[in-house]
């Protein structure tokens, strides 16, 4: 029990908890021990009933099956590049710039009238990941057609039209704009650069003091993915 502890205390904190977060959220109403209505994104009950809760179950709420356990792998591969490389002892400015990013997909999603933000969340995430990826990064479509790794969310987008229809395109187009904009913004849309919302994506004080990065202001800031970001099973993230 103390070794499974150990390994799970090696995973960066932001990570852990979406990736928990979508355990939780998923196996409960999967196990039917809550209502998977209860985890949806009805506006009207957030703000008239006050059920905020639903704020964070729909970001979470997976649709079980393989494809979940594909896309969970895929959060899981695609915030630790993050959390290990661009920010790197800077967690706690990754999980307010997360923040911000879904307040921002939930107001930029209201035409859409969305009830699960999981995979806008995702989206978003890799394109911010695919942007500051290495130049010449590569990714692959299950291992059978590879392309610059900058294309991947487009790829996501794609599949989601195929396999989802226009409104699940639609919902995924709105991740990666917003995924555009946080890389635009804090990024300055190149490597190390500073974009013009980076202010506002500096994590307040007592977020800081939450993650033990109180003495600390940044990192190196650079982007360690030296691992593959290619999507082929067993070698890396599988797009699915």
């Amino acid at each position: 029990m103390d070794d499974f502890m150990r390994e799970l205390r090696k995973i960066p904190p932001v990570t852990r908890f979406l990736c928990f977060s979508s355990l939780a959220v998923t196996g409960t109403t999967l196990m039917n021990i809550v209502s998977s209505y209860k985890a949806l994104y009805v506006r009207d009950l957030v703000l008239r009933r006050f059920e905020v809760w639903r704020l964070y179950t729909s970001f979470f709420l997976g649709g079980g099956g393989i494809n979940y356990i594909f896309e969970l792998v895929m959060l899981y591969r695609t915030a630790t590049e993050l959390e290990e490389g661009p920010y790197v002892r800077r967690s706690s400015d990754f999980a307010w710039q997360l923040f911000l990013a879904n307040i921002a997909t939930i107001i930029a999603s209201t035409p859409l009238n969305p009830y699960i933000f999981a995979r806008p969340m995702l989206v978003c995430l890799t394109y911010l990941s695919s942007q500051l990826a290495p130049a010449g990064a590569q990714s692959s479509l299950f291992g059978l057609v590879t392309f610059p790794v900058r294309y991947l969310p487009f790829v996501m987008i794609g599949l989601d039209l195929l396999m989802g229809g226009p409104g699940a395109a639609a919902q995924s187009c709105v991740g990666a704009a917003i995924g555009h904009l946080w890389w635009w913004g804090v990024w300055g849309a190149s490597l190390g650069g500073q974009g013009y919302l980076s202010a506002f994506g500096e994590a307040p004080r007592w977020l800081r003091n939450l993650f033990g990065e109180s003495g600390t202001r940044g990192g190196d800031g650079g982007f360690r993915m030296g691992v593959r970001v290619g999507h082929n099973w067993g070698s890396g993230r599988r797009l699915g």
